[in-house]
């Protein structure tokens, strides 16, 4: 039998009712009912009951009351509102939500029907509201003809809404809506990001923005936040920003209609090398001594599993256990997970929510407390892993979204079978987790399970989740009696029943089943670089080894430092990142998922330094005295010491006899500590050979190369022997000190100078140069000069009053290269004036000790210095410092190569320092800036000054007139620490305000003080500004000038009257006058006003054609219709008082201009300044009457005035000399130069100030051409007007009759007079009967021809020619017959 069940809601409190289908499922169940539909109605009541009935209408389930709000579930409908299919919602109900529900199932189910209902109702996001289910049986017809009933009346509710909402009078209002919605954003930190919205709605809304629902005050953070709101468009900008402005900012609208909000989230990334940081990525992990560090923390992501992962570093004492904190994503409440701590690095955690997202931390517990949190995991979705592996792979085949079921469809549910491989995966004195597979034999829909325990040694079974199935195939067991065995089996179940149960697993007691490991072998601390030592242990004996960590502490502390941040697997570790001559003592401990074995036995103590070995050979050994039975030997120390101190040297010696020599014989046998040895016990004039080896702690060198041959016999000279012991300090790049000792051998008379001698290494023996003139009475030299990177050697020669001596073993090759950890003597004063030299050396090693000198002597008396050393720094202190304490001070580093820097104390030097040690004693906090004033909108007063520096402890007192002020109504007091701004806000200024402003800095012993004094006139003019600021914000709050109304001429030379203008709306008049008579729109001055955006120009020089109304008919324009040329830029008919008046119904705001007087005037000067920049440069042309020199500007005015000057004097005019102006040209015209007008010719144009100066200078090649073009010009204008030619009297065509007589008089002109020819035909015609030629006065020539015929028609010319040039004049005679004339016509006709 088949049916349907509707699931119907009664609600008993009902304000507003929404239907919603929230969940509907179509599923075989063993009752009779085969196809159930449930929905359910979205409401929002007090208190609400549902029951349950089946078809004898028995009350079977009875739920406990819901919240007040309902959530929404899944459903999916059509348009019908018809279900069609279930989506799966998330399951979100708590956890005392849902056992009260399981429970109050296995007591009053009694039918499998409502079994299945209660089942159904796990999936259900939140039991919230009480159902009442009746069971009625309903054909296919009813059902359909029910829907479409329900759909007509769906629509004509809507259309009844439509028409009420358009007879609504208050239509318009509307609650507000977001057009654009912000969004979340990912940003790089120290960026600035902005979030954007639209939002519309009736009336306006106000905005307001949260960051993690807490306010955001933009005016109280200027610096952090800036809000905008501009036409519905708002925004909200976050400066700067840092990591800890990652966060959920909600934007919320609010009106009389209601209130919406939306929500963006901003991720701030850390950048790291390799790797970008999120808010959820690890952070660094930091110690607390005593406390251990935090955990690292990694997730297995399940639904009821996580955990942390590697165990910390511990502090002073063993860790004891670890509390795991979780945290849903979204929110910012961390809820703690355990209630004990768990010793193991892992744990599982159980009570998560499916489909919900968590992050998780961990934090470390010892007998000192509870360490800091650990770094957050990632976040991980609470899915089960067969439901993840689905999602992966996604659906084997396409899902319609529905299930729908036939009436002929087979219903009927499936048991599902046992799980299988049952199995413990951990087991622990907490907790013990079970791990299985899924039947095979499971039905259509997904399967549950019970997990059943059993103690060994009975047969009672007891069901652990007796509240709630689960649906994971992993679940964690807690509260189990250590020590105890358990046997556990699994039960399936789904809306058909419970299945049976698996094979039980094999007996598990409950307790720490993996074990901590030992601790590792003692390790072995040796030598590696200057910052590393290598580090050797044994392995430790344990399953599971994560790794090792090693651990180290300085000799005479406790504090142990951990050398890795990861679990190292290998038994050699190299520790990097020590420092330098320190003695350290090594541990190691082995870890796993137990924790951390005990610790090993501690290293010898090494010091860290690199590696030693035996030095390298002495060289230079020299014979510095010789008596009968003894020589006195030299050599110098070896340039590689091998890491160690120079203990000694051992000397050999053999004979020398001819070619053949004898063997080695050892001279000490104790070490000697100098670089000279005395030979005894020599036979006198025996030649000896010697050679030297060097000692340290780690053995003897080789043998130096073996001396010249000596011979034993006593010195006869006078002159002083050799220095010895040359040795170099301070090697920089361009300079050396070298350093020696007296000789032996004085000769007669005492030694009384040394010179030193310097060559390129590379150079021979001619390559000695001397490094000084004078003899050196010291037994030190800086010598300077030298080129970087080559290598040099040097000789130092003894002087007395006999001569000077023989030079001394050359010294070197000294490479001119400053060492890369050799630093330099610094001076520094501390904070109490105490005056020292401080010296640094990163390179120490064993033994190594800093020895300070004076003048390069070994400072013993210790009355005027301290000399305090620490580890790598040394310090001299001067106890007195005064000028016996002027010098050369040096510090040299033992047992290094050659680490040493020197600092000269002149007296000026110590001059400044002292001055600087009372500054310190008694010191000023220093001001960035002294105190100012600011005035601000509204009027506002801002009185500011800035420190340069100042500590977190900087206190400042405000004072005005002698008086405290405090923080109040009048007055806003800040101090930003971090900037060092101090300021102080007034909202107006009073006449009790006029007096002296104080700010009162103390930071520690340091003070400082800063005042303003606003008195008299002064303060008067500040009040009255302060008055119009305010003055001028309330103006703002209307239309108003944003520029008021004033000029401009642009380079085109139009004269514009200009403002600019704001908040301006398309209702704001904007009413122009002259002279306060208004502008109407029909005036021509109108079309001379024009708005962009928000500027207003006038342009009084615009030419105005006047619009006449058209004419009937169309005449013919005359030249009174011509318009007139466009009329100048500017005249005094525009002077006049213009204004611009701005009004709407929010206020009112003028502005005029007075172009008139002064006004008047300052317009021209500008349009005379542009027109005076505009001119070009000086252009020079000639002409055949002189030279004239122009320059072309964009317009002139007449009003304008142009001065020429030649050779700085003014220019008189004159006919000679003329200047004037041609439409935009200004120019000068020279007429007839001669050689006084060469030079320099300067225009004057006036710019309303200096004027603007072109200046031309006609001189040199200029003068020659354009001299040259004048005279040119002027010759060919004189030949042009002396030419011969023929000026009129011709005329082109004569036509006579045949017998007449022909006379033409041609008129000529030429100088000098020109010669007179006649032609016809190009044939020159003579004289004679037939035709008589005249040429008389010189200007009239004429021909007469009596009696013409028809012979005499041709082409006539009158020729005439002079030096300057020929002319012809032509014309044609045509003789005509009229009888035959008449007969042509005759023959025509």
């Amino acid at each position: 039998m088949s049916g349907s069940v509707q699931v119907t809601q009664k609600l008993q409190h009902q304000r507003q009712q929404q239907h919603h289908y929230e969940s509907s499922c179509h599923l075989s169940t063993k009752s009779s009912v085969s196809r159930q539909s449930f929905s359910t109605y979205k409401t929002s009541s007090r208190r609400l009951q549902t029951t349950v009935k089946t078809e004898k209408g028995k009350e079977v389930v009875k739920l406990s009351p819901l919240p007040k709000r309902a959530k929404r579930t899944y459903l999916a409908m059509d348009t019908d509102k018809e279900v069609i299919g279930y989506v799966v919602p998330v399951f979100r109900a708590s956890h005392d939500v849902v056992r009260g529900l399981a429970e109050a199932q296995e007591e009053d189910v009694t039918e499998e029907g409502i079994n299945y209902v209660a089942m159904r109702n796990l999936f259900v996001r939140e039991a919230r509201e009480a159902m009442e289910v009746k069971v009625e049986k309903r054909t296919r017809t009813t059902h359909i003809r029910e829907s479409a009933e329900r759909m007509e009346l769906g629509k004509t509710m809507e259309e009844w809404a439509e028409f009420r909402k358009k007879m609504n009078p208050d239509s318009l209002t509307h609650r507000p809506e977001f057009i654009v919605k912000p969004r979340g954003q990912t940003v790089w930190e120290g960026k600035t990001v902005k979030l954007h919205c639209t939002v519309a709605g009736w009336p306006k809304p106000r905005i307001v923005w949260y960051k993690n629902n807490v306010l955001i005050d933009a005016k109280a953070h200027p610096e952090k936040y800036a809000v905008e709101s501009n036409y519905n468009m708002h925004s909200l900008e976050i400066k700067n920003c840092d990591f800890i402005d990652t966060a959920q900012y909600h934007v919320s609208a609010l009106n009389v209609k209601g209130e919406v909000s939306s929500v963006a989230t901003i991720v701030v990334k850390r950048f790291q090398e390799g790797k970008e940081a999120g808010p959820l990525d690890p952070k660094p992990r930091v110690e607390v001594e005593g406390v251990p560090g935090h955990p690292g923390c990694g997730v297995m992501a399940n639904k009821d599993c996580g955990g942390p992962g590697r165990p910390p570093v511990e502090g002073n004492s063993s860790i004891l256990g670890y509390y795991i904190d979780r945290c849903e994503v979204g929110t910012h409440h961390w809820a703690q997970c355990n209630d004990a701590p768990v010793k193991y690095a892992r744990f599982p955690v159980t009570g998560l929510v499916e489909g919900r997202s968590y992050i998780f931390r961990v934090r470390a517990l010892n007998k000192e407390g509870v360490s800091r949190p650990s770094r957050v995991s990632e976040a991980v979705v609470a899915v089960d892993p067969s439901d993840r592996a689905r999602l992966r792979a996604g659906p084997s085949a396409p899902f319609t979204g529905m299930i729908k079921f036939t009436e002929e469809d087979s219903t009927v549910g499936v048991v599902p079978g046992e799980p299988c491989d049952v199995v413990v995966t951990e087991a622990t004195k907490s907790y013990v987790v079970l791990a299985w597979k899924p039947p095979v034999q499971r039905g259509h829909e997904g399967v549950m399970y019970y997990i059943e325990k059993c103690i060994s040694g009975t047969d009672i079974w007891q069901r652990v989740n007796t509240g709630m199935p689960v649906k994971s195939p992993r679940f964690a067991l807690f509260d189990l009696a250590e020590g105890k065995s358990y046997s556990f089996r699994v039960r399936c179940c789904n809306s058909a029943g419970v299945g049976e149960a698996s094979v039980p697993t094999g007996d598990i007691t409950v307790g720490d089943k993996l074990d901590l490991p030992s601790a590792p072998g003692i390790p072995v601390a040796t030598r590696n670089t200057d910052t590393s030592v290598v580090v050797i242990w044994g392995a430790s004996q344990v399953k599971h080894l994560v790794g090792y960590y090693i651990e180290y502490t300085v000799v005479g502390t406790d504090k142990w430092i951990p050398c890795n941040n990861k679990p190292v697997k290998q038994t050699r570790f190299v520790c990097h990142g020590l420092t330098t001559g320190t003695n350290c003592v090594f541990r190691v401990k082995a870890v796993n998922a137990a924790g951390y074995s005990q610790s090993s036995s501690n290293s010898d103590a090494v010091v860290v330094q690199a590696a030693i070995s035996i030095p390298g050979k002495p060289t230079g050994v020299s014979l510095v005295e010789a008596v009968k039975d003894y020589m006195v030997l030299a050599w110098t120390a070896p340039a590689n010491t091998g890491g160690a101190d120079i203990r000694g040297y051992f000397v050999d010696y053999r004979t020398v006899k001819g070619d053949v020599v004898g063997k080695w014989h050892e001279m000490n046998h104790k070490a000697l500590t100098t670089t000279s040895y005395k030979a005894e016990n020599l036979k006198e004039n025996v030649f000896y050979q010697f050679q030297v080896r060097a000692m340290n702690m780690a053995g003897v060198s080789k043998a130096s190369l073996a001396s010249a041959a000596l011979e034993c016999k006593e010195w006869t000279i006078t002159v002083a022997g050799a220095p010895v012991g040359l040795h170099v300090l301070e090697v920089r790049d361009t300079s050396v000190v070298i350093l020696w000792e007296p000789p032996a051998f004085n000769g007669r008379t005492p030694v009384n100078g040394y010179y030193l001698d310097v060559k390129k290494a590379s150079a021979g023996e001619e390559g000695w140069k001397a490094a000084h003139e004078k003899a050196n009475k010291m037994k030190y030299m800086k010598v300077t000069g030298l080129k970087a990177g080559t290598s040099y050697v040097f000789r130092v020669r003894a002087q007395n009053l006999a001569g000077v001596g023989k030079p001394s073993a050359v010294l070197g090759p000294i490479l001119a290269q400053t060492h890369p950890g050799n630093k330099e003597i610094y001076v520094d004063v501390d904070d109490d004036g105490v005056i020292s030299m401080i010296f640094e050396c990163s390179d120490m090693k064993e033994g190594s000790e800093f020895v300070w000198s004076k003048n390069y002597q070994t400072i013993t008396d210790t009355s005027r210095l301290t000399i305090v050393t620490e580890k790598g720094k040394s310090r001299a202190i001067f106890n007195s410092p005064s000028l016996e304490d002027l010098g050369i001070f040096s510090c040299v580093v033992t047992n290094t190569d050659s680490i040493s820097s020197s600092y000269t104390l002149t007296e000026e030097g110590l001059k400044r320092l002292l001055d600087i040690s009372h500054d310190h004693k008694f010191p000023v906090i220093p001001f960035k800036s002294e105190m100012a004033m600011d005035l601000l909108e509204k009027g506002r007063v801002r009185f500011w000054t800035q420190v340069e520096k100042c500590t977190s402890a900087c206190q400042v007192e405000y004072v005005f007139n002698d008086v405290i002020i405090t923080e109040g109504q009048k007055y806003t007091l800040n101090f930003d620490k971090s900037t060092g701004i101090i300021e102080m806000f007034m909202d107006s200024l009073e006449v009790t305000d006029e007096g002296t402003f104080t700010f009162n800095l103390v930071d520690g012993k340091a003070k400082g003080t800063t005042s303003l004094v606003l008195i008299g006139d002064e303060f008067r003019e500040l009040q009255k500004k302060s008055e119009f600021e305010r003055a001028e914000w309330v103006r703002k709050q209307g239309p108003h000038f944003v520029e008021y109304l004033g000029f401009t001429v642009t380079p085109e030379c139009n004269v514009l009257l200009k403002c600019k203008i704001g908040n301006v709306r398309p209702e704001t008049e904007i009413i122009w006058s002259k002279d306060s008579i208004e502008i109407a729109e029909d005036d021509d001055d109108a079309q001379k006003i024009e708005r962009k955006d928000g500027d207003l120009t006038f342009n009084i020089g615009k030419w105005v054609i006047k619009q006449e109304k058209p004419k009937e008919k169309r005449k013919k324009p005359t030249a009174e219709d011509v318009p007139p040329p466009p009329r100048p830029k500017i005249s005094k008919a525009d002077a006049g008082i213009y204004g611009v008046i701005l009004k709407d119904d929010r206020g009112k705001d003028k502005s005029t201009f007075n172009l008139t007087d002064a006004g008047y005037q300052a317009v021209m000067n500008e349009l005379f300044r542009v027109i005076a920049n505009s001119s070009s440069e000086i252009t020079v042309v000639s002409t055949e009457h002189g030279i004239i020199l122009s320059s072309m500007v964009t317009y002139y005015n007449e009003e304008l005035r142009v001065g020429w000057l030649h050779k700085d004097a003014k220019i008189a005019a004159s006919e000679r000399v003329k200047s004037g102006v041609t439409g935009e040209q200004l120019w000068l015209k020279i007429n007839e130069p001669t050689e006084k007008d060469k030079g320099k010719y300067t225009m004057d144009i006036f710019d309303g100030k200096d004027g603007v100066k072109r200046v031309f200078d006609l001189t040199g090649k200029a003068w020659e051409e354009a001299f040259e073009e004048f005279q040119r010009l002027k010759a060919a204008a004189i030949a042009e007007r002396n030419r011969a030619r023929v000026v009129g009297g011709l005329p082109d065509v004569v036509a006579i009759q045949e017998g007449k007589s022909l006379n033409l008089t041609g008129n000529v002109w030429g100088e000098p007079v020109p010669e007179v020819s006649w032609t016809k035909n190009d044939r020159e015609l003579v004289s004679d009967e037939r035709y008589k030629l005249k040429f008389e006065h010189g200007k009239f020539a004429s021909i007469t021809i009596t009696a013409v015929t028809t012979a005499d028609s041709g082409k006539y010319a009158l020729l005439v020619k002079n030096k300057y040039g020929t002319e012809a004049g032509e014309f044609t005679v045509s003789v005509y017959n009229p009888e035959e004339e008449e007969n042509k016509e005759e023959k025509k006709g």
